[in-house]
């Protein structure tokens, strides 16, 4: 407040429609920011723990099924314990095997993605298709961008469903 008790022009009660649209999505916001967040420690996980497997000689699809397994089990304990840990739980057991699910589902999306780079394009050009550049580009760019949209649906939908518990933050609605 300024000296003469009106709010400055910046306020968070300022009216106008960004304020209308973060009161009624804001949660949506912050949940989407959490999500990335964990998304990305689990995506370098991914890429790095892809990398050294291909390093050592493990085959395309193989190492990007552990390389996957790895990163989404660094992804549940982020989304479970911080990005929805404002809902109530459901089972943990019931939220690790649905989570799972929609991560073999997203894993196939991902590698649908480099499967049709890196052999069916891989065997009309090989020497562009089959390098590690596209297998990265293809694996974890491309498909995890798309398992990424489809998993988010399917975690807030599915997974981690229960109601806001009581003790978490409440919005804080406009006053008229």
């Amino acid at each position: 407040m300024t000296a003469t008790g009106e709010q400055p022009p910046n306020s968070i009660d300022r009216p106008g429609p960004v304020r209308g649209i973060i009161d009624r999505f804001g949660h949506l916001i912050r949940e989407l920011g959490k999500f990335g967040a964990v998304g990305g420690i689990a995506f370098v996980v991914d890429l790095v723990v892809f990398n050294v497997a291909r390093g050592q000689g493990m085959e395309v699809l193989a190492a990007k099924t552990l390389a996957t397994a790895v990163a989404a089990t660094v992804a549940f304990i982020g989304n479970r314990f911080w990005t929805w840990r404002h809902r109530e739980r459901s089972g943990l057991a019931r939220e690790y095997l649905l989570y799972f699910f929609f991560n073999a589902v997203g894993l196939g999306i991902g590698l649908a993605c480099l499967g049709i780079s890196h052999y069916v394009l891989g065997s009309i050009w090989p020497r562009i298709f089959q390098s590690l550049i596209a297998d990265n580009i293809s694996g974890n760019l491309v498909g995890t961008a798309l398992g990424t949209l489809f998993r988010f649906w399917a975690y807030r939908r599915f997974v981690f469903v229960g109601p806001a518990r009581v003790d978490a933050p409440e919005v804080i609605a406009k006053s008229d």
